[in-house]
């Protein structure tokens, strides 16, 4: 295939719109649905993010993207009783057999409001197990190196036979220079090939030297997942996974803050109260997110459980989650890494991630205020990384 005829553009008053090669074949091939212009976008972000966490941690990994950056990404690693029942997969038959389907369930766990209509990335062969998840699950399409037949069966009954599976040749390499057009104009510079491993976690800047593998695992994660984020960007990781991706901000304390929240939302959703709430049967899963969401949410959680409300999504009215009980909660944590695509200009990134467990840090370095940075993560024993690299993605 040389060219893939879309739909539209990024808006349906773009047309025509498709994607093609200048030279040789397309290296994807599209088994069903007709993928559209941000699908691929998203397709061809996340395929290489899943494959350069593949290449650097021999884990297989997957991505849940959306608008072009990731919701969460994570490796292939076993879900405990408590991660299984906050992803929703407590009853997925198989799963811990299947490390790309942990992947996915992990992925597609961590942020759910944002994996809402998901574009899905997987490094290795989508199984039966993997396509039973993203079955249930409300999704625009997938990206993979191969499907199992009883997977591609399952994966074509979504969306009344049009759901979109796209697979890509895992040999190809693009060309090292790569070009876009930006209002008749057209911009042209190398691609970022850069690969990201333990090499680059050698620059301990802090007195805290310690450095455990498990960690440095969450670091390469973080950073992989930040090469395709749309920038600014921060990415909170914890057990091999993004937990929470603060993308396009113009300030990088609004990142941090974004991603801490979406952080501590993943942590809140697997403690008990939580995961205890009298739901109703009948609700969908979306609705069983979004009430969740409202659970958490400060702002949201008074008019949840008002009288007149709480009938139509609980059993019965649960007591709130109060602010003195989350606190007390994401005060216990610790351990948790986050990851910088540039320096951090301000200390107060680092006080912000604190309060959401962070006592690992990795970020390129070379703020004028660098001595001021590396000090608060001194004072509060932080172990912090200069990787001396910048991951900017437009």
């Amino acid at each position: 295939m040389k060219e893939f005829e879309l739909k539209y553009g990024c808006n349906p008053n773009q047309k025509p719109a498709r994607i093609y090669m200048g030279e040789g074949e397309l290296p994807v091939t599209v088994l069903n649905g007709r993928p559209g212009y941000i699908n691929f976008l998203d397709a061809l972000n996340g395929w290489q993010l899943v494959r350069e966490i593949k290449r650097a941690t021999g884990y297989a990994a997957a991505a849940s993207f959306k608008h072009v950056s990731p919701t969460s990404a994570a490796i292939g690693k076993l879900l405990s009783d408590r991660l299984k029942r906050a992803c929703f997969v407590e009853d997925i038959a198989g799963l811990d057999s299947s490390p790309i389907a942990c992947a996915y369930a992990r992925a597609r766990g961590t942020d759910r409001m944002s994996s809402f209509g998901d574009w899905i990335a997987l490094s290795d062969e989508c199984d039966e197990v993997t396509a039973s998840i993203i079955k249930r699950e409300v999704s625009d399409g997938i990206i993979a190196p191969s499907y199992t037949p009883r997977a591609l069966e399952i994966l074509k009954e979504k969306r009344k036979g049009g759901y979109n599976i796209v697979k890509i040749d895992p040999d190809y390499t693009p060309a090292s220079l790569e070009r876009k057009t930006v209002f008749g104009v057209t911009f042209e510079q190398g691609r970022n090939d850069l690969a990201i491993d333990e090499s680059l976690l050698t620059n301990i800047v802090t007195v805290k030297k310690d450095l455990p593998e498990e960690k440095k695992l969450d670091m390469i994660v973080a950073l992989i997942t930040l090469k395709y984020t749309q920038s600014n960007s921060v990415c909170f990781a914890c057990d091999g996974q993004a937990i929470g991706v603060g993308a396009g901000q113009q300030s990088r304390i609004h990142c941090t803050r974004l991603a801490a929240s979406k952080a501590d939302n993943w942590f809140l959703r697997q403690s008990e109260k939580v995961l205890s709430l009298p739901l109703r049967e009948d609700l969908s899963r979306p609705d069983r997110n979004n009430v969740i969401d409202l659970y958490l949410s400060e702002e949201e959680s008074d008019y949840l459980l008002q009288d007149g409300t709480w009938e139509r999504y609980f059993t019965y009215k649960p007591a709130p989650l109060t602010k003195e009980e989350k606190r007390a909660y994401l005060g216990a944590l610790s351990g948790v890494t986050v990851a910088s695509d540039a320096f951090f200009p301000f200390s107060d990134n680092l006080e912000r991630a604190r309060r959401s467990g962070v006592t690992y840090v990795v970020q390129p370095g070379g703020s004028v205020r660098d001595e001021d940075v590396i000090a608060t993560a001194d004072r509060y024993g932080m172990t912090m990384v200069f990787n001396g690299v910048r991951l900017f993605h437009h």
